[in-house]
């Protein structure tokens, strides 16, 4: 008997919500109009350049890829010279970002130039800051070619 009783609701309030938008030229709905997206707000709060989260990431991160996707032994020993490039480069609006420069000793005794930004709310599900990096010479499914020109600002 109640299960009846839901079921009956059920088609009421569907067909009640249904009905609001039903209209020829006529604006959206009250369901439609999105009022509590009022869109992103983002507090332009990134670490900097030399923060031990963002150069942890990309560490574990390049050791990852070399291992798993090109059998190869090649880790990040060391990162020197870190220095900013930009922060947050482009129009009010845009997602800020800290970019980034430094130079990324390899485990095979080479120094090769990395790039890489620090984005705010860009980590897993928006929680966290995000990091994208590029060593040059390395960027071997060529993801930011040429010479990980597409890290940069």
């Amino acid at each position: 008997m109640a299960f009846h009783a839901y079921r009956t609701i059920a088609a009421f309030v569907v067909a009640a919500t249904t009905g609001l938008g039903v209209g020829d030229g006529l604006g959206a709905n009250m369901l439609e109009k999105n009022f509590w997206l009022s869109g992103p707000r983002y507090d332009a709060v990134v670490p900097l350049c030399d923060h031990s989260w963002a150069l942890f990431k990309i560490r574990a991160r390049f050791g990852r890829k070399e291992s798993r996707f090109w059998s190869s032994d090649l880790r990040i020993e060391g990162i020197e010279d870190i220095r900013e490039t930009a922060f947050m480069p482009w129009r009010h609006g845009t997602i800020p970002r800290r970019f980034c420069r430094a130079t990324a000793v390899i485990s095979d005794g080479a120094k090769r130039p990395l790039y890489y930004s620090i984005a705010e709310d860009a980590g897993f599900i928006g929680a966290s800051w995000g990091v994208e990096w590029c060593v040059v010479g390395l960027d071997r499914n060529f993801a930011y070619n040429p010479n990980c020109r597409m890290a940069r600002p």
